[in-house]
């Protein structure tokens, strides 16, 4: 292969095959259209074939045009395992972590816990990460993820500091004219967990049990539900975390074991042993223990 190739040149081929053209490429790179196509034929001129064929449907990689894309991201994968061992070597819990997290839980549980941490550990600096979506911490878009969940990843190394309960909610003026009787329940209105949480277990319940009409509302943050619960939308299942903390609002149910999920704090195995990230692993999993009966509803 002509020795003129750069790295640069793999990473652009690789970036024409995963988005099947030079749109997505070239915003996957952050440069313009034109310069992606226009190094892409110098890329052909240099090694004197084609990478991809042009079609309607968009740009499919040749024989050479894959193996240089799977190239490159064996590649890609070897610069990250290496930058994962160099942080490996870090001696004193010191720079930057980032940890991804929900924006309830950072709202309502972390931000004492972090401000903790922090007068203990001045020299390491917090980027927090809020989505629902789990970041990548195998490819470093994170070094810790603090989520809910009943299958954490099995690349992923750490533990689950608690179990996170859901119940029924609705407000406490509303349940003192109702009764609180269980068997209307489901002849009142609801809220529910909008579509990009539909794999919740809350939502599920809501969906089978709940007819369309009743749903007054669906939102796909939690804080949200919560709040419609409070302002009289209708009742609705809530984390108990959230809900018991908050005065206006009365359980018309036990948690559900239905709805729970295992509360971990995860980290990649080639980082474990970070002092920065050891340190807040520790930190934040003994923090978080302490508030197990508010995680699981019994406190």
């Amino acid at each position: 292969m002509n020795p003129k190739l750069a790295w640069d040149d793999f990473r652009l081929v690789k970036a024409i095959a995963d988005h099947d053209g030079l749109t997505g490429a070239a915003a996957a790179l952050s440069v313009n259209h034109s310069t992606v196509f226009r190094r892409l034929g110098q890329i052909e001129d240099l090694i004197g074939m084609p990478l991809f064929e042009r079609r309607k449907t968009g740009y499919v990689a040749t024989v050479a045009g894959a193996e240089m894309a799977a190239l490159a991201g064996r590649m890609d994968e070897d610069v990250t395992a290496f930058a994962r061992r160099l942080a490996g070597r870090d001696v004193a819990p010191a720079g930057e972590l980032r940890i991804t997290t929900t924006d309830t839980l950072h709202l309502h549980v972390l931000i004492p816990i972090i401000a903790a941490f922090r007068s203990q550990h001045p020299a390491i600096r917090l980027d927090v990460v809020l989505g629902g979506q789990a970041l990548n911490l195998s490819k470093r878009d994170a070094d810790i993820a603090i989520r809910a969940s009943d299958s954490p990843g099995e690349t992923l190394v750490g533990r689950r500091v608690a179990t996170l309960a859901w119940a029924i909610y609705g407000r406490v003026e509303d349940e003192a004219q109702a009764g609180g009787d269980p068997r209307s329940l489901f002849q009142r209105d609801w809220v529910s967990l909008g579509d990009q949480l539909s794999h919740l277990k809350a939502a599920r319940y809501v969906r089978e049990h709940v007819e369309p009409e009743r749903i007054a509302m669906k939102s796909s943050a939690v804080l949200g539900l919560t709040e419609a619960v409070e302002r009289g939308l209708g009742i609705g299942p809530l984390p108990c975390f959230i809900a018991d903390q908050r005065p206006g609002l009365r359980r018309l149910s036990p948690p559900n074991p239905d709805f729970a999920t295992g509360l971990w704090v995860l980290t990649h195995p080639d980082i474990r042993h970070v002092p920065r990230v050891r340190a807040f692993m520790d930190f934040c999993s003994a923090e978080l223990m302490r508030l197990r009966a508010l995680f699981e509803g019994t406190g």
